[in-house]
């Protein structure tokens, strides 16, 4: 329960709200070693070393495709890999403009140059960290030819907007969806809304297939197929020819990371709702609190809580984010004070740092839109100021959830203004 009365600040001398370590995730357990040693046991039993679109990988794309309903999924090597092959499953012409989020992952941003298209940041909503239809409408050109949505700690984009906007100006959309495993928007699976998505399934996230690993994800099987063939260097998969078709990289996945993968599906369903019931009882409790709340998130959408984003109420508090998160940090309660994560901001994209000092693809001879375009971010630079991340995981009980509150609701009735 939430105590009434507030003791002092920990940051202050007074006695921490929680006194021990958040619990760790223990992501990785006893059924994917056997499953390792599995994989082991049958390579040393048949003589030959485990390796890449085996059948333990079609098990884990098979897993995957049913886990959201159906549709085609190509298991490769990280999510940057996988937004680098929805990308390239497109096949842009070169010089075509990619609309991409102000906050996202560099992964999520870098392989729009390397394909040499040009990256246009469209900014955030002014309420989360995620963009919305109106950002990336302000940012549209003729030479628009795609948008990369993502879905920033687990809150869906409001996509019906964006899917109406795009399919008005004839634009392929593709889902960022690495750090938001089984969201649901209105019902429907992030992944599912867009034309092509991507998932990260590197140990950080929902699940995964081992340290690093990615998911291609379409129910356009066209799609899925020119996916699978730029993530395998153009092998011809589907074609009546022998020889490589198109231009790609070596992104495979391979078997080790499956039988990973293919455990951690099973587990996913019960992660996600255990994250959901977190989140949810922590916004819950703070409904309503002058200065301290969850932050806003999209209506009719299942959010599932890579992390907890808190917004202040600044104009209420005496003191400014970072003050506040060092107080609620002497509590007992893990936090990361800002979540600035904008690749327009990064020296690479400053400085056209893709091919050498060329400059390009923004300094090609042909390219007609803006050779140096100036980003407008004022509602990412005001709402990642306004904003601050709190860990959370699937582990965390009833326990964790009092304490965090407890701890929030301590600190900001400590430094409201009164």
């Amino acid at each position: 329960m939430v105590k009434n009365k507030m003791p002092a600040l920990a940051i202050d001398g007074g006695s921490p709200t929680r006194m021990t370590p958040l619990p760790p995730r223990a992501l990785l357990g006893q059924e994917e070693k056997q499953a390792v040693m599995a994989l082991f046991d049958e390579a040393i039993a048949c003589g030959e070393a485990f390796g890449y679109n085996g059948p333990h990988e079609a098990s884990h794309e098979k897993a995957f495709t049913e886990m959201m309903g159906g549709g085609y999924a190509d298991a490769v090597n990280s999510g940057t890999n996988a937004v680098y092959c929805a990308l390239g499953a497109l096949q842009l012409d070169a010089l075509s403009e990619v609309i991409v989020p102000a906050i996202t992952d560099p992964g999520g941003v870098m392989p729009v140059p390397l394909l040499g298209c040009v990256p246009i940041v469209a900014d955030c909503d002014p309420r989360s960290y995620n963009t919305n239809a109106a950002e990336i409408e302000a940012v549209l050109s003729p030479c628009t030819r795609a948008i990369i949505v993502a879905h920033i700690g687990g809150e869906p984009v409001d996509m019906d907007p964006v899917l109406s906007l795009a399919h008005r100006h004839h634009l392929a959309v593709i889902e960022d969806c690495s750090q938001s495993h089984g969201a649901l928007y209105k019902g429907r699976a992030v992944g599912t809304l867009g034309d092509i998505a991507a998932f990260s399934t590197m140990s950080g996230k929902h699940h995964c297939s081992g340290a690093q690993g990615g998911m291609v994800f379409t129910r356009n099987e066209e799609l899925y197929w020119k996916a699978r063939r730029f993530a395998d260097r153009g092998k011809p998969f589907n074609l009546a020819v022998s020889k490589n078709v198109t231009a790609g990289l070596n992104c495979n996945s391979n078997e080790l990371s499956a039988v990973i993968g293919r455990v951690q599906i099973q587990k996913l369903p019960d992660i996600v709702r255990r994250r959901n019931t977190v989140g949810e009882a922590i916004k819950k409790a703070l409904a309503g609190r002058p200065a301290v709340q969850v932050g806003w998130q999209v209506p009719d959408t299942m959010c599932t809580y890579w992390f907890l984003r808190i917004r202040l109420a600044l104009g209420d508090l005496r003191v400014n984010r970072d003050t506040f998160c060092q107080a609620l940090a002497a509590e007992g309660i893990p936090v990361t004070p800002s979540y600035r994560h904008c690749p327009v901001e990064a020296p690479w994209f400053i400085n056209r740092s893709v091919f050498g000092s060329s400059g390009f693809p923004w300094t090609a001879p042909n390219y007609t839109g803006n050779r140096n375009p100036t980003a407008k971010i004022d509602n990412m630079i005001a709402v990642t100021d306004c904003h601050f991340n709190i860990p959370l995981n699937e582990r965390y009980g009833q326990v964790e959830i009092d304490d965090i509150v407890n701890a929030l609701i301590k600190v900001e009735t400590a430094y409201l203004n009164h």
